[in-house]
């Protein structure tokens, strides 16, 4: 059985969709994406800020799923060519380290 996950901290879907997935018996949790977008709707201009959003976004949903930031499997990110990406792997570092530190 699958059950959608919503959370209702982060932005609505954009269309008719869920966030995230949750599959049981295996536990796995599947996402459509995560977006830089806050709870207001709104996206930071700043690349760092919206790598900071979108790990609190998928923080959400695994809280939703009665999961946590250990239980990610893969992550792939795209970003805009030219774009710094290391501001985009700092935040991604901070959030593994959080976990290493836990």
């Amino acid at each position: 059985m699958n059950r959608p996950i919503t959370p209702t901290d982060i932005p609505a879907p954009a269309a008719n969709y869920a966030h995230a997935v949750l599959s049981s018996g295996t536990r796995m949790l599947h996402t459509s994406g995560v977006v830089p977008a806050r709870p207001d709707g709104t996206v930071p201009s700043d690349i760092g800020e919206q790598a900071a959003v979108v790990w609190s976004n998928i923080a959400a949903m695994l809280s939703e799923a009665s999961m946590q930031i250990t239980d990610i499997v893969s992550v792939v990110t795209y970003a805009v060519v030219g774009n710094d990406l290391d501001m985009v792997m700092a935040e991604r570092r901070v959030e593994i380290a959080v976990v290493a530190v836990a």
